[in-house]
């Protein structure tokens, strides 16, 4: 049996294609603003994290400049070794005050925290809870331990506790939920969470990465939100949503995050985050930390577009986050409404099986402080033009 049979099989984006239906890797030749140019063509971004619109703000674009011109383009190697620079220290422990906690540690990617830190803390006598809907980043992660895994229903607080309740009270448990489920825009009930972790001795990690820079009085997340900073473990948190460029973090007790740094597979055997997005993170931080009002546009964008998707009948499928997804149906009919979209000059992304369950095609919808009423508008206009065409709405 040829190891590349399996390609030969692969025929959904080759078949995609052919129906003129493929909308992945699309080429975006401008910054990730509230409207951006693909093939010439002027479109109404609604398909990005950009939440706090910091990926081209000046002071961000010059201090990633700055910081190039001085340590160079990269570090040529992992942190353990000959990577770690100045800044990057700096920035842990700013990461660290930010967000209440003793220590922080810099990972490459977001995808790289969720897989070094549960690979290194979770042995295989260990047991590891998940949400059925936790970013695939943070099940490749327990995968990766050995250790064994429950998932228990989607924001099902009472299934976490039966499976809970009837786990080996001998071994050790991790709770790894994402704060914002990222297709569906809704938000894990943590205050529940909370109460069943110190019921049964469980430790908790709760993953920021689409809630940082978003809840929070401060932008710190969900844990901050519901004033549990507390009582969670470990967070986690990436610079590729709020924080405008490339990378993650995790933060939590010193003693713990010392053990990460020195265990973590994905810390030690990955080059350092370059120069140019620790600079852009920490101008992102003084942005976030000067200017509340940005996030409170963000919100106000949010409460409108709910607001008046709601009132042209789409199902917005309880999202209570700047994510709000549109309930379509089956995958042929999504890719349809997604591409006639973006024939009208709104950019989406459509999300289809093995994503959701068949028949529970979405159209994943995000939105920016920076987008103005104007842009807003003009997608809702065209949202509703092909929803009815399509017979959605």
């Amino acid at each position: 049996m040829d190891v590349f049979q399996k390609c030969r099989d692969f025929t959904r984006a080759r078949d995609a294609r052919a129906a003129g239906h493929y909308l992945m890797y699309r080429e975006i030749g401008s910054p990730q603003d509230p409207v951006v140019t693909m093939n010439g063509q002027k479109v109404v971004m609604l398909g990005s994290n950009n939440y706090l619109g910091l990926t081209s703000h000046p002071k961000v674009k010059q201090a990633a400049i700055r910081a190039t011109e001085k340590y160079g383009t990269g570090c040529a190697g992992s942190r353990l070794l000959n990577g770690t620079l100045d800044i990057h220290v700096a920035l842990e422990r700013r990461l660290a005050a930010f967000m209440k906690r003793e220590a922080s540690l810099i990972f490459s990617t977001g995808y790289g925290v969720n897989i070094g830190v549960l690979s290194c803390l979770l042995s295989r006598h260990d047991l590891a809870f998940l949400d059925a809907m936790d970013h695939a980043s943070i099940i490749d992660g327990v995968q990766l331990s050995f250790g064994k895994s429950y998932k228990f229903r989607h924001n099902d607080p009472a299934d976490l506790e039966k499976k809970l309740r009837l786990a080996d009270p001998g071994k050790g448990k991790l709770i790894a939920i994402d704060g914002v489920f990222s297709m569906e825009g809704d938000i894990a009930p943590l205050p529940e969470i909370v109460r069943h972790k110190n019921t049964y001795g469980a430790r908790l990690f709760v993953d920021e990465a689409h809630s940082l820079g978003v809840f929070g009085a401060n932008g710190r997340g969900i844990c901050e939100h519901f004033g549990l900073e507390s009582e969670v473990d470990l967070v986690m948190g990436t610079f590729s949503k709020s924080l405008a460029t490339v990378g993650g973090f995790v933060a939590g007790s010193a003693e713990v995050i010392d053990y990460i740094q020195h265990n973590a597979r994905a810390q030690i055997f990955t080059a350092a985050i370059p120069p140019a997005a620790v600079a852009a993170v920490d101008a992102a931080l003084d942005i976030l930390e000067s200017e509340p009002e940005r996030r409170a546009r963000l919100w106000e964008n949010t409460e409108y577009m709910r607001r008046e998707l709601h009132g042209l009948g789409f199902q917005t499928c309880g999202s209570q986050s700047p994510v709000i997804p549109l309930l379509i149906g089956e995958d042929a009919a999504t890719f349809q409404m997604a591409k006639r979209l973006q024939d009208e000059g709104v950019f989406v992304n459509p999300v289809m099986t093995p994503a959701v369950p068949p028949g529970q095609g979405l159209i994943r919808t995000s939105y920016m402080a920076t987008h103005e009423r104007a842009h807003l508008d003009q997608a809702l206009s065209a949202l509703e033009k092909i929803g009815r065409e399509l017979e959605v709405i």
